[in-house]
């Protein structure tokens, strides 16, 4: 038992993924529980695939993927709402609208440029085991913003998603503090896509806090459990990922979602 939690880590390379693995593992849920209680999955999502283009040029100009993608998921959250109050469409309309346009332009550049190698399929489901020293220090660098953010606005933005009628009348300027909020869930998935991938980064953002909120009541104790759920998940993930060779992403993915089904079962009994 001890030589197969040790041994992966005699590679710098499961160093590496063990670093980023916790901190996706951690911050997907401190910004989850907001996604869920505005009812922002769909946006997530959304974002996920947005940041597609911004990926596909760090690497077609030979940059870390996540310094041009950062740029990249902040301007589609702005643009979303942008064009939802420019043309009175409802903003799901926008986001399906961006949603598809963003998307199918990252593929249109990874697929017509010969100078780029990268597999789409990781970029899809995540590749951990391939981050560098410098996506290390990019992600850390990320998470320790995003911690940031949500510790100085956490009363803000906490009024303006369970009161936004009364954060208004507080004076709390409510429509600065959902573009703050899309730009912080931005940089989360952003830090998360190289684990996970676009495609199932909405499973970290939403599985753990949503199992949290099974457990607990306190909204910063759905947070708090959120994240330990999330660590458990990733750093399990990876194990899975190295002992059995299977895909880091979908690994992650499907442990976060049994640990939701085992405490979902587990409140059931509870409750009944």
């Amino acid at each position: 038992m001890v030589d197969a939690l040790l041994d992966p880590f005699q590679y710098q390379f499961m160093v590496r993924a063990l670093i980023v693995s916790v901190l996706v593992g951690a911050v997907c849920p401190l910004i989850g529980g907001y996604v869920i209680t505005r009812n922002l999955s769909f946006m997530g999502d959304a974002l996920a695939h947005g940041v597609m283009p911004g990926l596909a040029l760090g690497i077609l100009l030979g940059f870390s993927p996540l310094l041009v993608a950062v740029p990249a998921g902040i301007g589609f959250a702005v643009l979303i709402g942008f064009i939802s109050h420019r043309t009175g469409l409802g903003e799901d309309t926008s986001i399906g609208i961006l949603f598809a346009g963003m998307f199918a332009l990252g593929l249109l550049i990874l697929s017509v440029s010969d100078s780029i190698t990268v597999d789409i399929e990781d970029i899809l489901l995540g590749q951990v085991l391939g981050v560098s020293q410098t996506d290390v220090i990019i992600t850390g660098g990320l998470a320790a913003l995003v911690i940031f953010l949500l510790a100085a606005m956490h009363r803000q933005l906490v009024f303006t998603s369970f009161d936004p009628i009364g954060a208004k009348v507080v004076g709390i300027p409510v429509q600065a503090m959902d573009y703050v909020l899309l730009g912080i869930l931005a940089l989360v998935i952003v830090l998360s896509v190289q684990a996970v991938g676009i495609v199932l980064v909405l499973a970290m953002l939403v599985v753990p806090a949503a199992t949290s909120y099974l457990l607990a009541r306190r909204f910063v104790n759905i947070m708090a459990i959120g994240a330990l759920i999330g660590v458990a998940a990733t750093v399990t993930g990876l194990y899975l990922s190295y002992h059995f060779n299977l895909p880091s992403g979908p690994a992650m993915s499907l442990t976060a979602i049994g640990i939701f089904a085992a405490a979902a079962l587990v409140k059931r009994r509870v409750t009944t």
